[in-house]
């Protein structure tokens, strides 16, 4: 079996959909914060579309055929072996890769505990003019710049 799996698994790296081709091209060669990647790694009776065995990460993406209700379970089942051997399990549809590769690079971050675009220590790069954003008093109103209603008057 896991001689097959092999041979199955090598086959399938050459015939990537686009949306693992779009995030395998984000995520080899330690492209996603020197996170070290495969695509399409052999685990017991399953395929895993990426796994980075530095942060027991396992990243799935699914087409359309994942949901109907035989693929959900299979789905579900396959999730739950992942989490039985450790290893933490983030999926993504085909359209969330097309839709928003940003997030889906962003949500892998976060999942692999390397995320950098959120430091709450760090000052924003583009912070509001002083007093904007925070309650201006003990009652909560807050400073709103004024409206320029020329500009709606054209």
């Amino acid at each position: 079996m896991q001689t097959k799996n092999k041979d199955l698994a090598r086959a399938m790296r050459h015939e990537l959909t686009w949306a693992e081709k779009a995030l395998w091209h984000q995520l080899r060669n330690r492209k996603l914060e020197g996170l070290k990647f495969r695509r399409q790694q052999p685990l017991g009776a399953y395929i895993l579309d990426f796994y980075c065995a530095e942060k027991l990460l396992v990243v799935e993406l699914d087409g359309g055929q994942h949901d109907i209700p035989e693929e959900r379970e299979y789905d579900s089942r396959r999730t739950e072996f992942l989490k039985g051997k450790g290893l933490d399990v983030i999926r993504f549809w085909n359209s969330q890769m097309r839709e928003n590769l940003p997030w889906v690079l962003e949500l892998i971050r976060r999942k692999a505990g390397v995320s950098t675009t959120y430091k709450p220590e760090t000052p924003h790069p583009n912070p509001l003019p002083q007093g904007w954003g925070l309650p201006a008093n003990k009652a909560g109103h807050r400073k709103v710049p004024p409206l320029d209603y020329r500009a709606w008057s054209q």
